[in-house]
């Protein structure tokens, strides 16, 4: 069996993420109770790689602080990218540190086991100096589109390998597309193809260099070919789409995506009230880290990391991901929600469609109504987006605080008690009425 050393690329910012991303990178956001790119980990380390190198580069400590030399016993190799020059740059940063054939896989996009499985056995079958993971989906879009040759026509399945025709970042005709899933086999023969490859935009893009070989055949073995999976894709590229990760990670079941070491809590295993609810209780999970009071309510899916307290007559959940240390107290509500770590929800506060950065306080009575509302990114406003608000790091109200929807609220704002938070607030604001 062929043996592949690992690239994962989380180098990046992902500012379409900001404010959330002020602070680290966006490998680093939350995918339920974890980081995206440990979640990248899990899944390189179960389809059978022992050999992960990381490029690191935005906010690079946050990586390198979290995970140390290893994960799950397994080393880590950090190579540097000092200036963020695209994804064919990144993986050039690691040429030194890599023997072929090897896995490259993005670390702030979500994909199940089997993408990667799949994309290792096809290419160990072939000669391709490249092999793709692609899913089939309507839209494309937003993301990487791979045209298969010969096969413009079809809908169906592609059947083991397809050489590819054409790969393009955000298509906006109406071939037929593949979504590009952002895993690939290569030989070493690709960092040549980058270095020759000329910048666009003063970035060298692996797209480009993919383009190149693809450009290059000449009535040998096709240099580039794609296989289709049937395995999870989830994307975070804007604020409410950390909300669709973490129940699409619920919906599969987060259990099955941790290593057995885990000490995250899952609802599931707790007693079900008559309403069909779970009830956990101290001893029903036998969590010592964990305190849910007796006559608080966890509504499944969830997921709930250690030094969490759920106090009387709390309601969390259903979709609702509480990081390390959450406090969720007395009467309050919390669902379909993202609350990384160290926040706290106090008394008799309702958060719906919220996404929470680190050290959040949610004040009493404070009320995120939920989605749908406007929400504007960048240059962009997006109609009727599925969020109720976002609250980057250390952001606190002083109680019964409305947040409309969509609203985006950066790092350090204060906002006085009794006021309507609406639309997008600066970093260190002061919010009053």
């Amino acid at each position: 069996m062929t043996t592949f050393a690992a690239v994962v690329l989380a180098a990046g910012e992902g500012s379409r993420l900001r404010p959330l991303t002020r602070n680290r990178p966006k490998p680093m956001l939350p995918a339920a109770t974890k980081p995206i790119l440990a979640r990248v980990f899990d899944r390189v380390i179960d389809a059978g790689c022992t050999d992960i190198t990381v490029v690191v580069g935005y906010q690079r400590e946050r990586v390198q602080s979290y995970f140390g030399p290893s994960y799950r016993n397994v080393p880590l190799t950090y190579v540097r990218q000092r200036t963020q020059l695209g994804t064919g740059h990144a993986l050039l940063c690691a040429r030194d540190a890599v023997s072929s054939p090897i896995l490259v896989i993005n670390g702030d996009q979500l994909v199940d086991q089997q993408i990667i499985e799949d994309v290792q056995s096809a290419h160990t079958a072939t000669d391709a100096v490249a092999t793709l993971g692609v899913l089939h989906r309507h839209d494309v879009s937003e993301y990487g589109g791979v045209l298969l040759a010969d096969e413009t026509e079809t809908d169906g399945p592609v059947e083991s390998t397809a050489p590819v025709a054409e790969v393009v970042e955000r298509p906006h005709d109406d071939r037929e597309y593949r979504l590009n899933a952002g895993v690939y086999a290569l030989e070493s023969a690709v960092f040549d193809a980058i270095a020759e490859t000329k910048p666009q935009a003063g970035e060298h893009s692996l797209i480009d260099a993919i383009s190149r070989l693809i450009d290059s055949e000449s009535g040998g073995p096709v240099p580039v070919r794609a296989v289709e999976s049937e395995g999870m894709w989830v994307d975070a590229t804007y604020p409410w789409d950390l909300l669709q990760v973490n129940s699409e990670l619920l919906e599969q079941g987060v259990s099955r995506t941790q290593p057995p070491s885990s000490n995250e809590l899952l609802a599931g295993d707790g007693e079900v009230d008559s309403g069909g609810s779970v009830v956990v209780s101290q001893t029903a999970h036998d969590r010592s880290d964990i305190s849910v009071h007796d006559t608080a309510i966890v509504r499944e899916p969830v997921v709930i990391a250690p030094c969490c307290e759920i106090g009387p007559g709390a309601v969390v959940g259903p979709y609702a991901c509480l990081g390390e240390n959450v406090t969720v107290e007395s009467e309050a509500v919390v669902t379909h929600s993202v609350l990384d770590t160290d926040s706290r929800v106090r008394a008799s506060a309702t958060v719906v469609e919220c996404v929470a950065g680190q050290a959040v306080e949610i004040g009493v009575g404070s009320t995120v109504t939920g989605g749908p509302g406007d929400v504007r990114v960048g240059d962009r406003v997006f109609e009727a987006a599925q969020l109720g608000a976002l609250l980057a790091d250390n952001t606190r109200d002083e109680g019964s605080v409305t947040y409309a929807p969509g609203t985006i609220v950066g790092p350090d704002v204060r906002v006085q008690a009794g006021v309507t938070v609406r639309g997008t607030v600066a970093a260190g604001t002061e919010v009053r009425s």
